[in-house]
């Protein structure tokens, strides 16, 4: 019985050719090496993903950045009120300012420890690997 080639291993015999600079291909073939790739596959995965063929983001990682990002907006508002509060010469008490602090570096550190696992997904992705 014959066995149907997933996406990624057809036979790739069309070209598309773009023109770079010296420094840009420097940078791009750096960048590929990064991510464990030649060029023209690292070109692909971007040029699909770009153009929404192939999304960055998944459902869920957009779904879990919309959550942060609330989050986000949440904190920037209570920092917000505290900082008119100090403008107006009213000091806010100790414990609001310690626990809006507290909360913006827990949002924080949650949104680069996403942003980080989102990119290490992404990359095994690219690499053909299971995220």
């Amino acid at each position: 019985m014959a066995r149907s080639r997933s996406e990624g291993s057809r036979r790739r015999d069309r070209l598309a050719h773009i023109r770079l600079s010296p420094a840009e291909l420097d940078a791009l073939e750096a960048a590929a090496r990064a991510a464990g790739m030649t060029v023209s596959a690292f070109v692909r995965s971007l040029s699909m993903e770009g153009a929404g063929v192939r999304p960055f983001l998944g459902e869920g990682d957009r779904a879990v950045l919309d959550l942060l990002a609330d989050g986000m907006r949440a904190i920037g508002g209570n920092l917000n009120q505290i900082a008119r509060a100090i403008n107006t010469g009213r000091m806010p008490a100790e414990d609001e300012l310690a626990g809006s602090i507290k909360d913006a570096h827990v949002v924080a550190t949650m949104v680069a420890s996403e942003l980080a696992e989102m990119t290490r997904r992404s990359a095994a992705l690219r690499r053909g690997e299971d995220a």
